[in-house]
């Protein structure tokens, strides 16, 4: 293994000679195994004669000093098992030609293992250059700094992927401490570095659950729990920040589809990307940028809400993208409590995330802990894990957003490495990855697929009722729906009304709220507020007396898609697709039979979906452990808002019936 050699390269007047010396003295001071060398001070003392002699010589015999100087460092390393940090020139500038002259050397490119760039201004490099008394440094002008600058930095972008070296800019207001971090954080991270800092991570969840735990969901982010690519997003958002905007897209793309392909240097390399791109404060802000763009798969994200009841059962994102926003992702829909994510992103205290390492975490959890471990995957990156789970899923999206080499990739991971998978279609119309007898189809809103998850598992019985019948403005609505002299439209327009203070007082904070760009009437843009997905709820009116009860929260939730429904049936499979919430309204609930026909119809089409049953009138027995909605509970979380709850159980008849009160038919029976 070669030994560890940083670079430090910058043109004449960053800097250089000043941050050497601040870092040799913090290595000192922490006893770093790490040499700090003047690339010029070697050259003095490997050729005879010193530097004198060096800069007669004719350029070849320069460059084979240069060699030789490199080469001494190098086995310096070596035999002191220590690490070494060189500054020095990369191109020297002939502004006659306008071109910089190369004065590294193979040897050079051969042993250095990462370089990191002064990338001062040039303003500022052309005062510095000014203002020297000490060195005679030529009269460039700014514009020459400027070239000679960019065509280094050029150059250095162009070599080192093609020599497997880890490079990163340093901008002006990078301090020695910054640097000292930065180094300190390369010499530590390898391969064996970040898989034993993932596995303490993982030991840390683990022990929180392990006794009760038995089974484990690993799941990969990107393209997996949503169709977009969140590291592709930054970059996009990062751009916007920009003065000076990036060219050709991503430079993740040209990163991985470069010499060093998916490698862990790769990885390591897109670490140092987001470290030289924007310092913690901007790189936490375009974080949360991303994640308030991210829309979860409908599918997964119903998956994910209904699996966090479940006690024997542990969900984890390990992604080798950016783990913060991944973070801020789980707190947005509400399963930050409930999922924890292992991830990559900037190099200080973050993980490098490779598909190796998710492999182990795999391996780890099964060896280590005896559990079940269910991988979910969509790209060549999540095959090593979807080979070593118990049970793998491959996420299928549409052809635009999905990996374009998945598909070979699994047919012969499928016919010569022995992998057993089932692949689950996420995007409407969107073709199947190899056949279903190879691959065959996984319906993750089935109850049957849904009951494989859960096997090993036990839930924890969910029936939460949020009863607003002590607040003030529920005795004013109250009032005008018990008064008899209220029927037909003056009745309906009651309901209406409570219908729109449930929506606006209670759902809001059960479902949650999200941010979307409004324009303010003072011309500029902010925030607005609406339901949490709300162009993917469904409010079901219970025919008839819920009708205008379900009226009023439409009102609120304006976006949402509104059924009348008389009975079960009437909700079909359709009407769910792609959908996260159903809102179940009724005026009255007495023994909570209906609506229990009604919750089970909605299971039996998708096991996971949100359901909420609104109602202005809830009896209490309806919500006791031995009736309907207390059994149906055991087997999936209910959620019931009610205006009152009544220990009255009075069912009205003929003009006490509140269907006939609201629709003036009170004559029936």
């Amino acid at each position: 293994m070669r030994p560890i050699i940083i670079g430090l390269y910058g043109i004449s007047g960053c800097g250089k000679t000043f941050l050497l010396n601040q870092l040799r003295t913090k290595f000192r001071d922490d006893e770093t195994p790490i040499t700090v060398y003047d690339g010029s001070q070697v050259i003095d003392t490997v050729v005879p004669g010193g530097m004198k002699t060096f800069l007669a010589a004719e350029d070849p015999e320069q460059q084979q000093w240069r060699r030789c100087a490199i080469e001494s460092i190098k086995e310096k390393a070596r035999l002191s098992g220590g690490m070494a940090v060189v500054a020095g020139h990369f191109l020297l500038w002939d502004p006659r030609t306008q071109t910089g002259n190369a004065v590294y050397t193979e040897n050079d490119l051969d042993i250095y293992t990462h370089i990191l760039y002064l990338n001062v201004s040039t303003d500022v490099i052309y005062q510095r250059r000014r203002d020297d008394r000490e060195k005679a440094r030529p009269p460039w002008s700014r514009e020459d700094l400027e070239r000679w600058q960019e065509a280094e930095k050029a150059e250095l972008r162009r070599v080192c992927p093609r020599r497997d070296i880890l490079y990163m800019q340093l901008g002006d207001k990078v301090m020695a401490d910054r640097v000292h971090e930065i180094i300190m954080d390369l010499v530590r991270h390898n391969e064996h570095y970040s898989v034993s800092q993932a596995v303490l991570r993982l030991d840390t969840i683990m022990k929180a659950k392990h006794e009760e735990c038995e089974t484990v969901i690993v799941l990969d982010a990107d393209r997996t729990l949503t169709a977009r690519d969140t590291g592709l997003m930054f970059w996009e958002e990062a751009n916007r920040c920009r003065t000076d905007k990036m060219t050709g897209g991503s430079p993740l793309k040209k990163l991985f589809g470069g010499p060093m392909g998916y490698s862990y240097s790769a990885f390591l390399q897109a670490a140092l990307m987001y470290e030289e791109a924007v310092d913690d404060n901007v790189f936490e802000i375009l974080c949360q940028a991303v994640a308030k763009k991210t829309v979860l798969y409908p599918e997964m994200r119903c998956l994910l809400h209904f699996i966090a009841y479940y006690s024997n059962v542990q969900l984890m994102i390990v992604t080798c993208g950016v783990g913060r926003i991944w973070d801020h992702i789980l707190q947005k829909e509400g399963l930050s409590k409930h999922i924890t994510v292992i991830g990559g992103g900037r190099l200080h205290g973050g993980l490098i995330v490779t598909p190796g390492l998710k492999e182990a975490l795999v391996s780890h959890l099964q060896v280590s802990y005896g559990v079940f471990v269910w991988a979910f995957g969509d790209s060549p990156l999540d095959l090593p894990m979807l080979k070593k789970a118990d049970r793998a899923v491959v996420i299928v999206g549409d052809a635009e957003t999905r990996s374009q080499t998945m598909e070979d990739a699994l047919a012969g991971a499928i016919e010569n490495e022995g992998l057993r998978a089932h692949q689950a279609v996420l995007t409407p119309g969107a073709a199947q990855l190899l056949s279903f007898e190879k691959l065959p189809e996984a319906r993750l809103t089935q109850r049957e697929f849904v009951a494989q998850i859960l096997a090993r598992g036990s839930y924890l019985p969910q029936l939460t009722v949020i009863d607003a019948t002590k607040k003030a403005a529920t005795k004013l609505l109250m009032t005008n729906m018990r008064d008899s002299r209220y029927t037909g439209t003056l009745l309906r327009s009651v309901h209406r009304n409570v219908g729109t203070y449930l929506a606006t007082e209670y759902l809001t904070d059960l479902i949650g709220l999200e941010i979307y760009a409004i324009r303010h009437v003072q011309g500029h843009d902010t925030d607005g507020y609406k339901l949490s997905h709300e162009h993917r709820t469904l409010i079901v009116a219970l025919m008839r007396a819920g009708e205008p009860m379900a009226s009023g929260v439409n009102d609120v939730f304006p976006a949402a898609s509104f059924l009348h429904a008389w009975q079960p049936a009437d909700i079909r499979r359709q009407h769910l697709e792609g959908l996260v919430t159903v809102i179940l309204v009724d005026s009255v609930i007495n023994s909570g039979e209906t609506v229990a026909r009604f919750l089970q119809h909605i299971r039996n089409l998708h096991a996971t979906i949100r359901v909420v049953v609104v109602a202005g009138v809830l009896q209490e027995k309806a919500v006791s452990p031995a009736a309907s909605l207390g059994q149906l509970s055991r087997e999936s979380p209910i959620e019931v808002v009610a205006l009152r709850i009544s220990k009255n159980q009075f069912t009205g008849r003929g003009s006490t019936d509140t269907g006939n009160r609201l629709f003036n038919t009170t004559h029936l029976p």
